[in-house]
């Protein structure tokens, strides 16, 4: 008895489930003509974009995402399509979208963008703090958490925040920045010990171009200076002919 009613719900499994998975992998499965229309749709938002034609390359965006739903870099670029053009709200929620369905530290860099274009810069330190979190070797996400921090007057997190962006990448630009911070505070003492690492920094980088551009110089061998080499023929030494008197001597007959 136990054995027909395993065989009976199997049957029913065949007869209502299996034709519903097998549809569904076929549904899961893309042709070459979905992929290649796909593609095409992606090089029109992305020329779209860099002709500065936002309405096509929102249309673009929006038709491959009718087709696909949980694609999170076109929810990406619509909504650096949509900050572009000041509409935040849409922009924060292309973000908000794309990071859910793809945990990446970029869309959430970017929602912190909007959010320190907006003035919500609470929001904004958050936002880069948690970008941090997942990528933490990115200066720019440092470079960006301290904006908001000034703005809400924090200068001692801005500082540090500055302070971790410049260890990873030794820039002029980022301790100016600092600079700025502490001439704002009017911290004098901190303003010429950063003015101090600036003049080292600039006397460092003029070394490294230099010697880049040494080692540039050196690999370069100029036209004028290569010689083309002809080869030689090689000549044979002549022999030389002897003498007249081993001749003469040769040449005479034994008595």
């Amino acid at each position: 008895m136990i054995a027909v009613f395993a065989i009976l719900i199997f049957v029913v499994y065949l007869v209502f489930f299996f034709p519903l998975v097998s549809k569904e992998k076929k549904v899961e499965e893309k042709s070459p003509k979905y992929t290649a229309q796909m593609k095409k749709l992606w090089q029109i938002a992305q020329t779209a974009m860099k002709e500065r034609k936002p309405f096509r390359a929102e249309k673009a965006l929006l038709t491959i995402l009718k087709f696909d739903e949980k694609n999170a870099a076109a929810y990406n670029r619509l909504g650096i399509l949509y900050a572009k053009g000041q509409k935040y709200d849409e922009a924060v929620e292309c973000f908000e979208i794309a990071q859910s369905l793809d945990n990446n530290p970029a869309s959430i860099h970017n929602v912190g963008l909007i959010y320190l274009e907006t003035g919500a810069y609470e929001k904004a330190a958050m936002a880069f703090e948690q970008a941090i979190a997942l990528e933490g070797d990115v200066p720019a996400r440092y470079i960006a958490l301290a904006k908001a921090e000034e703005k809400m007057g924090r200068t001692k997190k801005a500082v540090e925040a500055l302070e971790n962006a410049y260890e990873l990448d030794p820039k002029v630009t980022t301790l100016r920045q600092i600079l700025a911070i502490y001439e704002a505070a009017e911290d004098t003492e901190a303003a010429t010990a950063t003015t101090a690492r600036i003049e080292a920094q600039i006397i460092k980088d003029n070394e490294a171009k230099i010697k880049r551009a040494a080692a540039k110089k050196r690999k370069m061998v100029p036209a004028s200076r290569t010689r083309v080499v002809a080869k030689r023929p090689v000549v044979k030494p002549k022999t030389k002919a002897a003498p007249k008197i081993i001749k003469q001597h040769v040449g005479r007959k034994r008595i």
